[in-house]
């Protein structure tokens, strides 16, 4: 307190812009940092899945193939095939509709850095009080 009594009120100002920028670039660094890791796990998390869709693709078309089968013990190979697929399309539009909603749902802001800005809004306010 003694040191910013004898300080200037441009001296105090200077200071408090000086502080000021040097909070704002903290700021910036901590929101590219807090979006590069949700970045990183997006990524992760979508490779996983590609991954996963991968090996399970193979699998798919033998099932896929063995309900054809299946059903042509029963209808003509052609209504089987039709079957199948207007089921597979129906439960296909279904997932896209949920991950689409998911997705929209999500969220990247970077939420630790918003809140630390509004409580540095209110310090700066104080400051300059």
């Amino acid at each position: 307190m003694a040191e910013t009594k004898d300080k200037s009120l441009g001296e105090l100002f200077s200071d408090l812009t000086r502080e000021t920028s040097t909070l704002v670039r903290k700021e910036v660094e901590l929101a590219k940092t807090e979006m590069g890791q949700k970045v990183a796990v997006v990524g992760k998390s979508a490779g996983l899945a590609v991954a996963g869709a991968l090996m399970g693709l193979g699998a798919f078309g033998a099932f896929v193939a063995m309900l054809i089968m299946l059903l042509s013990n029963y209808v003509a190979p052609w209504i089987a095939a039709l079957i199948v697929t207007l089921v597979l399309g129906g439960l296909a539009a279904a997932l896209a509709l949920a991950g689409i909603g998911a997705i929209k749902k999500a969220s990247l802001a970077p939420k630790h850095t918003v809140e630390t800005l509004k409580e540095d809004v209110q310090w700066a306010k104080e400051q300059a009080q």
